[in-house]
């Protein structure tokens, strides 16, 4: 038996999806161990040898291929717990990281201070030497100054260094020389050296990057080791893959490098997984979201390629790295419910996580939370959450809700909890029209592609408020991410300031700069066993009209920079400029300037096959579990509805709203006026009653 396991460590559950060749796709959900995830990982590896009847170590030696998806770098950020980090950076400018791009975030808000530098100031050492724009050296290096530095970091036990001067991406020499030192006399200190890292303009964007690598570097490292340790033990020898921010996929070796590419690393699978299947019913562009215990992710697909931004921030620290763009906020089942000082009702972005957990739980929890608002509503089954194992208190839940938020708003229990999932589902569709409503686009235009344990069930109560006639449910929608995981290929990107007005770029120089990131692509790409006939590189170009504050990123062939063709990369400029603002100075013939170079080498892998089920008809009636009352939040009261056996349904199955399906690890909440049919895949696809123009012909073709 060959096998792929796709493991993604959440904030309350850590998800697997095994595949492998004639075997139908199985799910497993285990509760994540923070204080180490690799602890989880192994107890859910053991979960599923038992449930295949093998031992661990059978089950790790049939397993040809891991892809894991990390949120070890995210923690260290978000708790402040990461590595003791110094900095070394030129002369003058050792306060960047604090005076950031001097723009006060709140503008109105005089008590909003910065967020404190990952590096303190004390170890933040200047040093004396400087380049010009162009990488000429103006001032020598003082070594002298790097080896003070190098004494001081000893001195305060310092765990790990960046480097960062200033204009090193023209001219790697300062900082390779002061690294030259760090290394001899700070062996074991992990180092970051900024034009290894991020060799491109804007000081800022790069200082930040870069501290922040090292920052997360020591604690990352240290769970990779412990993670290979425990998969040695039981005996697995199959490769190992770690999850990127960008949606691809590298080696532990170079995500021990450059362990900032793991910050999102979990929800960077979910678009690639919601392509996929958008692809299956004719759709190449789709909206995914994910709500899991702790958080909601809600991503964008447009044209086979998810939307991707070169920077970003996490937890206001500026990162500078190619990133899926996803929007994660704090709605989850764990969102707990709670009144503001106004005396308003408002759901998160507090999470009681796993532990203690929500109030139904049973196991400490005090305050309510969105997962008690959906059991008290009727819409989970005490008795049937996560297939009977874990069993729910229904009436605990229903004392936390009046005791803290239905006395305080005078009302009933039921329209106090009602209010909390109108809140929570208000929460997560602003979260949809970041991605969408404010980029350019509507969402209504592209399918959802919903996910997560508690994501089905709030899919329609979304789609309703944001008028989106169509939505998918996944077969594996519970552990998304991991699936994704499977279906991403390997990736990396380069990038390389490439500073000129149009009319005056050096076309042979430009094109050796591409063909260099592209030669160091191929080089990575074979370290990992990927031949060239699954190798493919693309290449984007940052520009902006001269005198412009922003550049542009837009995608470009390889051959328009191999013939010098101009005009063929101001049109592609133009028309994105035009897109994204609205826009473009075309006619005034407006000067453009090219700033940055990118490139991205990607590796295919080998995908998972879905298997296509028989055709049995509409009638699902055999499927039928029970009737039980839901509140229906529409009309403000609760009616009796059919619950239906997720496990059992079929292809061509067709249940209306509003009903319950059921399954072991999540469940699909229809209201009125949504339908729903099973696909040939075994996923859920619900659509607006009188829509059926949204679904793909070979549905449609049943439905009439």
């Amino acid at each position: 038996m060959s096998l792929k396991v796709g493991i993604d460590v959440g904030g309350t559950f850590t998800d697997f999806l095994v595949t492998g060749e004639g075997a139908a796709p199985r799910v497993y959900k285990v509760p994540t161990t923070p204080a180490d995830p690799s602890i989880g990982l192994i107890a859910g590896l053991e979960e599923i040898a038992a449930g295949l009847g093998m031992k661990i170590t059978e089950l790790a030696r049939s397993i040809e291929t891991i892809v894991h998806g990390t949120t070890v770098t995210t923690n260290a950020v978000l708790t402040g717990n990461g590595a003791k980090t110094g900095l070394l950076t030129t002369q003058g400018v050792r306060d960047a990281l604090e005076m950031r791009r001097g723009i006060r975030e709140e503008q109105y808000n005089n008590r909003y201070t910065n967020v404190a530098p990952l590096a303190p100031r004390y170890l933040r050492i200047p040093v004396r030497g400087r380049l010009n724009y162009r990488g000429d050296e103006l001032t020598p290096l003082n070594l002298d100054d790097v080896r003070s530095a190098v004494r001081l970091f000893k001195e305060e036990r310092v765990e790990a260094a960046a480097i960062c001067f200033m204009n090193s991406f023209a001219n790697a020499q300062h900082e390779q020389e002061a690294a030259k030192i760090i290394r001899e006399q700070l062996p074991d200190t992990f180092l970051t050296v900024s034009a290894d890292f991020l060799p491109s303009i804007r000081f800022y964007d790069r200082v930040s990057s870069t501290v922040l690598n090292s920052y997360v570097g020591p604690k990352f490292s240290s769970y990779v080791d412990q993670l290979r340790a425990r998969l040695r033990e039981i005996k697995f020898g199959g490769v190992l893959l770690i999850m990127q921010s960008n949606g691809g996929v590298m080696s532990p070796e170079l995500a021990r490098e450059s362990p900032a590419r793991t910050l999102l690393s979990g929800p960077a699978a979910g678009p690639e997984a919601g392509l996929g299947y958008a692809r299956m019913h004719g759709h190449d562009s789709c909206i995914t979201i994910d709500m899991g215990g702790t958080s909601f992710d809600a991503a964008l697909v447009l044209n086979g390629v998810p939307s991707v931004v070169t920077e970003g921030e996490i937890n206001r620290y500026r990162v500078a790295l190619p990133m899926l763009n996803i929007v994660t906020i704090g709605a989850g089942g764990g969102s707990i419910g709670w009144i503001d000082e106004g005396g308003l009702l408002r759901m998160g972005p507090q999470s009681a996580g796993a532990d203690p957990g929500p109030v139904c739980y049973d196991k400490g929890g005090s305050r309510p939370t969105c997962t008690d608002a959906d059991l008290v509503l009727g819409y989970l089954d005490p008795d049937f959450f996560a297939g009977g194992r874990i069993k729910l208190n229904r009436k605990a839940a229903a004392t936390a809700i009046e005791e803290r938020i239905a006395k305080h708003m005078g009302l009933t229990i039921d329209a106090a909890a009602a209010g909390m999932c109108r809140v929570i589902n208000t929460n997560m569709a602003q979260g949809v029209r970041e991605i969408s409503v404010k980029r350019g686009y509507d969402p209504r235009e592209c399918p959802l592609v919903a996910a997560g344990g508690a994501g089905p069930l709030h899919a329609c109560m979304i789609c309703r408020e944001l008028d989106i006639p169509l939505f998918i449910v996944p077969h594996e929608s519970s552990i998304f991410c991991a699936a994704g995981m499977l279906v991403s290929d390997l990736r990396h990107d380069f990038v390389s300031s490439f500073v000129a007005v149009f009319d005056r770029i050096d076309w042979k120089e430009l094109h050796a700069d591409v063909t260099r990131m592209v030669n160091e692509g191929a080089r990575l790409l074979a370290q990992e066993n990927i031949p060239e006939r699954r190798r493919r590189f693309s290449l984007n170009l940052d520009c902006r009209y001269v005198k412009q504050y922003h550049e542009v990123s837009f995608p470009v062939p390889m051959e328009t920079v191999r013939d010098a063709d101009a005009h063929t990369v101001a049109a592609a400029f133009h028309a994105e400029h035009q897109r994204m603002y609205g826009y473009s100075l075309e006619r005034e013939g407006t000067p453009i300037e090219l700033i940055n170079v990118r490139v991205r080498a990607t590796g295919l892998t080998e995908k998972p096959a879905h298997a296509e089920e028989p055709y049995s008809g509409p009638d699902a009636s055999s499927t039928i579990k029970g009737e039980r009352p839901i509140y229906e939040l529409e009309e403000q009261a609760s009616r009796f509805v059919s619950v239906y056996d997720g496990h059992k349904t079929r292809y061509g199955h067709r249940m209306a709203g509003p009903a319950v399906i059921e399954q072991v690890n999540t469940t699909l909440l229809l209201t009125a006026g949504y339908d729903c049919i099973c696909d040939p895949y075994g996923s859920f696809v619900v659509y607006r009653r009188g829509r059926e123009d949204c679904l793909s012909a070979q549905l449609r073709e049943k439905i009439t």
